[in-house]
């Protein structure tokens, strides 16, 4: 059985701000919420009743074909891509309104939230028997499987335009190339990959060794929040957020010029993940280690044969300077993607740079990608 009302949801904190906080959008996303029954996770466990949180721009129109995919990245909620819509949050300061690439007049923007980031189905938001740190581990292919029920099933979407994605909402793009090739016309990846490698797994593994060395975690059964242990974690997130040449120019002060390094630090160590349910930070970055395209049904665990198998045109945006998920690394994955346009983004902003962390970057990505949905 599976319903789908709307309901008003709180907004959280995107993965961390690169400049100045974002004007409020002018017009904001309308809020549903999907209810899967009985939904069967990759590991093989069942969640009773498994939710999805979304949020829509502009309307779907009578043949629904004008559909495009925006997948939630690490932690952040459905708002998350309003950096590529056209009408929210235009110029500052009397600056013209900036140039987006999605058009709500003319696109049904579908934006969907991740499990595990405390609005759709998470840790912290399950009853037992899977409350806290008794919830599946999920995969990228659980929530593409689950998302795929939402378009198909209940809003009648069987392609789309397009399915863009930042960071594991990159993640979740590969993941629909492989598993629902046909799906959609073109997809986009900015600053994410088709599969974790092991340094990224290395790196989680470290944050999650920080959060959980606190006391007051107590193996997941806590009764206030190890606040310590998130900190730690926000500060190995921090360690790896930006470029090396980012700090070394203090490019900080674009958002606060008067702020010293010790500042900034002391400001993150506060701010980061604040508001966050440690097990739930725990399950997105379990989702994000196991990730791998080539773990997908009849691939073997062949990665190659994974990415060669995919037949839209997908744009593929790594940053230069993106320390979760290296040029490198996409340059790898690249060679064996048949209809690939590889366009790495030249910013020292690291991986905020993916999902348009300041104004260069974000008319860069605006650019690129409103050309190639063209």
């Amino acid at each position: 059985m599976r319903q789908s009302f709307s309901v008003l949801v709180g907004v959280v904190l995107a993965v961390a701000p690169a400049g100045p906080r974002a004007q409020q959008p002018a017009h904001p996303a309308a809020h549903h919420e999907f209810v899967i029954d009985g939904f069967r996770t990759e590991s093989g466990v069942t969640l009773p009743r498994a939710r999805i949180v979304y949020g829509t721009y502009g309307q779907l129109n009578a043949a629904r074909d004008n559909a495009v995919l925006l997948p939630s990245h690490y932690m952040a909620n459905h708002h998350g891509y309003e950096w590529l819509i056209a009408g929210l949050a235009a110029g500052r300061g009397g600056s013209p309104p900036e140039t987006r690439a999605l058009d709500p007049s003319r696109l049904f923007l579908v934006a969907t939230e991740l499990f595990g980031n405390g609005q759709s189905s998470s840790p912290s938001n399950t009853p037992e028997p899977f409350h806290g740190p008794r919830f599946p581990v999920m995969t990228i292919r659980d929530n593409v499987d689950a998302v795929h029920r939402l378009l198909a099933d209940d809003l009648k979407i069987t392609h789309v335009r397009a399915v863009i994605g930042f960071s594991m909402g990159a993640q979740q793009a590969f993941q629909w190339a492989v598993s629902y090739p046909a799906f959609a016309d073109r997809i986009v990846a900015t600053a994410g990959t088709a599969k974790t490698w092991p340094h990224g797994i290395v790196r989680l593994e470290g944050q999650i060794a920080a959060l959980t060395a606190d006391p007051e975690f107590k193996g997941g059964d806590y009764t206030a929040p190890p606040r310590k242990g998130v900190e730690a974690f926000g500060m190995v997130w921090l360690g790896w957020l930006y470029s090396q040449e980012w700090w070394r120019r203090e490019m900080w002060k674009t958002a606060a010029p008067d702020r010293t390094l010790e500042q900034e630090i002391d400001a993150r160590r506060r701010t980061f993940f604040a508001n966050n349910d440690a097990n739930d930070l725990i399950l997105q970055a379990r989702t994000w280690q196991k990730h791998d395209v080539g773990a997908t049904r009849g691939f073997d665990g062949d990665v190659q044969k994974a990415l060669g198998s995919i037949t839209a045109p997908l744009l593929y945006m790594p940053s230069e300077t993106d320390l979760y998920f290296p040029v490198g690394d996409a340059k790898y994955e690249a060679q064996f993607i048949p209809h690939v346009t590889l366009t790495p983004i030249p910013s020292l902003w690291g991986h905020p740079a993916g999902a348009g962390g300041n104004p260069a970057d974000r008319a860069f990505l605006n650019e690129k990608i409103g050309a190639f949905l063209q």
